[in-house]
């Protein structure tokens, strides 16, 4: 792996995990612009806190080293998650702004599972 690569990756990585990580603990704590947002969007307010374990939990697989299927999961969670809230939005009729959150995280996840390192990717036929 380059240093550039590397490079990507742990940028991508730490502004994914910090949007991931604060957004768990906002939705557990019921943040009111989050319980807002979630109301507007037609979701019941008891999803905030399993998003946001979930959050949490996604944050911690990508972080620890090994458990390379569980990281899999968690990218794989995130994508699901911010791919599904751009969908939302654009259902409700909201802006561009009002999404580009979510889409940068689309992007952070699409980036920081491309570029990770070889020791936390699974490759087949591995002995």
């Amino acid at each position: 792996m380059t240093k550039t690569n590397k490079t990507i990756f742990w940028i991508a990585t730490i502004l994914l995990s910090l949007g991931m990580l604060s957004g768990g603990i906002a939705q557990i704590l019921k943040v009111q612009q989050n319980v807002d947002g979630t109301v507007h969007l037609g979701y019941p307010i008891y999803l905030m806190t399993l998003l946001g374990v979930w959050k949490i939990l996604g944050v911690i697989a990508i972080l620890i080293p090994k458990f390379k299927l569980l990281k899999e999961w968690a990218y794989a969670g995130f994508f699901f998650a911010m791919t599904g809230a751009v969908i939302s939005h654009i259902a409700v009729g909201d802006t561009f702004l009002q999404f580009l959150a979510p889409l940068i995280f689309v992007i952070l996840t699409i980036v920081s599972w491309y570029y990770r390192p070889t020791d936390r990717k699974i490759i087949l036929n591995e002995k």
